[in-house]
């Protein structure tokens, strides 16, 4: 990878094709043991999360955000209906292009996919261990409202629900 990588050397499309599903569930669960020791079980969890995206996808309220450099899958993020509100899952970008705008242009996409929604309120879990990107969520307005203790990766955790009111974000802007 050229020192020089820019956004415009990256692709995103919105749309899944063959072999995005276990890909994403690959990589989510690659990455998250390498930098975060999560276990076998939080690759399952995203392998369920993935199909339920699946069989309930309607293009006109979920959308999927796949960013490819040189026809390789190196960051992805998820808007899954729930109703009224959106939930944001799946927030991955590798390491090596972290750092060059890509989180902050997947978050815009987002934000302008849930306001063409109009969603009423938008929500995710992450955990504490992910500082970089509660701060980027933050960013965009959505605040920390549930905190509960788990071990469901594979280890000890809290995991934390971020809300994003979109009364609230509108009145910002």
């Amino acid at each position: 990878m050229s020192a020089k990588l820019s956004l415009e050397d990256i692709t995103i499309r919105t749309e899944l094709r063959p072999g995005d599903i276990g890909y994403i569930t690959y990589l989510h669960g690659s990455l998250y043991s390498r930098e975060y020791n999560y276990g076998l079980s939080f690759e399952a969890y995203v392998a369920k999360g993935m199909l339920e995206f699946y069989e309930q996808y309607n293009p006109a309220t979920n959308r999927v955000w796949v960013c490819e450099h040189q026809s390789k899958m190196i960051g992805f993020l998820l808007l899954m209906n729930r109703g009224t509100a959106a939930q944001l899952r799946y927030f991955l970008i590798l390491p090596e292009y972290r750092g060059i705008g890509l989180g902050k242009k997947l978050m815009d996409l987002y934000m302008d996919f849930l306001r063409q929604c109009q969603y009423q309120l938008s929500y995710l879990w992450t955990t504490h261990e992910l500082y970089t990107a509660a701060h980027l969520y933050q960013k965009y307005g959505f605040h920390p409202a549930e905190e509960v203790e788990s071990s469901a990766f594979g280890k000890t955790l809290k995991e934390k629900k971020y809300i994003l009111s979109l009364e609230v974000a509108r009145s910002k802007n």
